[in-house]
């Protein structure tokens, strides 16, 4: 197991390692920019519908020990969603507040995006053993049910960004859906299931 929590952590960086060498073999577009931000961004989202894909996998295949990689793909997602933030605020404008300050008052996308950022910050924050325990296991649950927001409220910036091309946004967009659904799914078997219990079992009818 460990071998291979190693390797996932290995191949969580392989975007990274990707887009490093892009950029140093000038491998990229003519706005290099764009095309760290657009590939952050994606692997951001990429990473997040992973991360929602481990607890339904797990109750498909009863492989329990999948969930072991669940806090390691949520905090990739994490440094994806970082790298793309700041390559918006450090690369791209370079702090400039009053030209951010427009380009949130003009693109709706921008907030959308920095919105999402912040619902992932007490995520990150809370994703280790001891602030489980701190927080209680019911209690740090319904906190990371905020992954389900996140992610939708990535698809949408994501949506909103490229206006034309929606093919990949929409996708992410059913992928997030599917996922929400078999939360709620089993969410419903749950109760139904408990509902039955101690119900008393239904006797034959006399001859």
């Amino acid at each position: 197991m460990k071998r291979l929590k190693i390797l996932v952590f290995v191949l969580c960086l392989v975007p990274l390692m990707w887009l490093l060498y892009d950029l140093f073999f000038s491998r990229l577009s003519a706005n290099p920019i764009d095309d760290i931000t657009d590939r952050t961004g994606i692997w951001t989202l990429r990473m997040l519908m992973l991360t929602l894909t481990v607890t339904p996998m797990r109750r498909l295949t009863g492989w329990s020990s999948l969930m072991r990689f669940r806090r390691m793909l949520g905090l990739f997602a994490f440094f994806y969603v970082t790298l793309h933030f700041l390559t918006y605020l450090v690369i791209d404008q370079f702090f400039a507040w009053d030209q951010i300050l427009k380009d949130i008052g003009k693109r709706p996308f921008i907030t959308l995006g920095f919105a999402s950022f912040v619902v992932l910050i007490p995520l990150a924050v809370t994703s280790t053993k001891k602030m489980i325990r701190r927080l209680g296991g019911k209690r740090w649950q319904r906190l990371h049910r905020l992954v389900y927001l996140a992610g939708l409220g990535g698809v949408i910036h994501y949506l909103w960004l490229v206006k034309t091309d929606t093919a990949p946004p929409l996708t992410y967009g059913a992928i997030l859906v599917l996922l929400l659904g078999v939360r709620v799914w089993y969410f419903a078997k749950q109760r139904w299931t408990k509902a039955g219990v101690g119900r008393p079992a239904a006797q034959p009818l006399a001859d």
